[in-house]
């Protein structure tokens, strides 16, 4: 194999076999880092992704709703101010304004991938002497459920919704001793009330959503609600969601409605997101300059022991390039190897760590995302550090005076 290798190659293999020891130590140093690295970016990427899907699958990306009812003063034929200081009106439960037309444009946009009427408002769940104020939402099931995956929540009953159903979460169930088959029976404001049927309990994972949000059928909500014909928001998702802002900015811009994105209501989940990401970026890139000084501090040892072999080099004729090269070589070859060691361990510690960290229920604390790239990026990554942490010591190597180093 040797004959393949050029001399630059052979002479920094050979400096790095007779210094095993130290060759030793500083690839398990690069292996530790690397192993970090791996793990922290692996387990970032799972806990934003677990994040992300239960977000985007519990709600619709964008909202479309009947602009906010604003009182503006009153005035004279004179232009004199009768009433300058007006109290913000209450918002009642408004029907979008020609809602069929938005629903058409929405469904026709390349850019949106499910468009669906629904209708929302308060109301209260009685059963027996138990009663819970709640949040009932009326939709269309078979589009509905593409957009926020009721079926994937559900853990008793059914998903199906007839004109007499409901599905409620499980801590409002449990705080109205209630079950798949019980009746419940639902009252708004407007007058509206009806005996429903629990068809389907969900855990949405969200204490406060499992106890207030109820879904019906559309028409069933339209009823209770007073709104025969109408609906309150128009629901959709987008085909790049981190686009959805912009979207619905487009959106706003044309059309009567105002337009609200997942974006903008999880503001508190884009920050925390953030700063985990600052954080682990901060960490990763701590870790990585320790390597590369660890790298560096064995090669300027290497140079130091080594100065009369470069000495001798350089008075046979080798090229300051030559030996720059060497150690660079050097460099390279133990931060390739150390990445390689370093994938392996962190891999080894992150599926290790998945199998035994659970939940209390015994459950997986999220599904492990794990993307081959990682492991390239991590390679490519220590091997341009091993190149670069070389390169002081290998610019001191190809510096040395060869009768000086050879003197010693």
């Amino acid at each position: 194999m040797r004959r393949w290798l050029t001399f630059a190659w052979i002479a920094a293999l050979r400096f790095l076999s007779e210094g095993r020891m130290q060759t030793g130590f500083i690839l398990g140093g690069i292996a530790i880092g690397v192993g970090v690295i791996v793990f922290m970016s692996a387990m970032l990427t799972s806990v934003q992704t677990n994040f992300t899907n239960r977000v985007l699958t519990s709600q619709p990306q964008i909202q479309l709703k009947p602009p906010d009812e604003v009182a503006r003063p009153l005035r004279r034929h004179d232009g004199v101010v009768e009433a300058a200081i007006v109290q913000r009106p209450t918002q009642r439960i408004l029907s979008l304004d020609q809602w069929q037309t938005i629903l058409s444009s929405m469904r026709g946009r390349s850019d949106i991938v499910v468009a669906t009427p629904s209708v929302s408002g308060s109301a209260l769940a009685v059963r027996g002497d138990a009663s819970r104020s709640i949040g009932i939402l009326g939709m269309e099931p078979d589009d509905y459920f593409r957009i926020v995956r009721m079926p994937d929540y559900i853990i008793a009953g059914e998903p199906s919704l007839g004109t007499d159903d409901i599905l409620v979460g499980i801590d409002l169930a449990n705080d109205l001793g209630a079950t798949v088959g019980d009746k419940l029976n639902i009252t708004t404001g407007p007058g509206g009330s009806r005996i429903l049927t629990i068809r389907g309990i969900f855990d949405l994972g969200n204490r406060g959503a499992n106890e207030r949000n109820t879904y019906v059928q559309l028409r069933t909500a339209q009823s209770l609600l007073n709104l025969i014909g109408g609906v309150t928001e128009i629901d959709l998702t987008v085909v790049d969601v981190y686009a959805a802002e912009t979207v619905a900015q487009d959106i706003g811009a044309v059309l009567p409605v105002k337009a609200e994105s997942w974006i903008v209501t999880n503001a508190q989940f884009f920050t925390a997101i953030w700063a985990q990401t600052l954080s682990s970026l901060l960490i990763r890139s701590f870790v990585g300059l320790s390597v590369a000084f660890g790298i560096a501090a064995v090669l300027i040892v290497s140079v130091l022991q080594r100065s009369k072999d470069i000495g001798i080099l350089r008075a046979m004729g080798s090229s300051r390039g030559k030996i720059l090269r060497i150690f660079l070589i050097q460099g390279g070859v133990l931060g390739f190897l150390g990445s390689l060691l370093g994938s392996f361990m962190g891999g080894i510690a992150l599926f290790a760590w998945y199998r035994l960290a659970r939940q209390a229920n015994g459950a997986e604390l999220f599904p492990l995302v794990v993307e081959p790239s990682l492991f390239l990026f991590s390679a490519l990554l220590a091997t341009i550090t091993g190149v670069l942490a070389g390169m002081v010591p290998a610019l001191r190597a190809a510096r040395l005076d060869p009768v000086e180093a050879i003197r010693g």
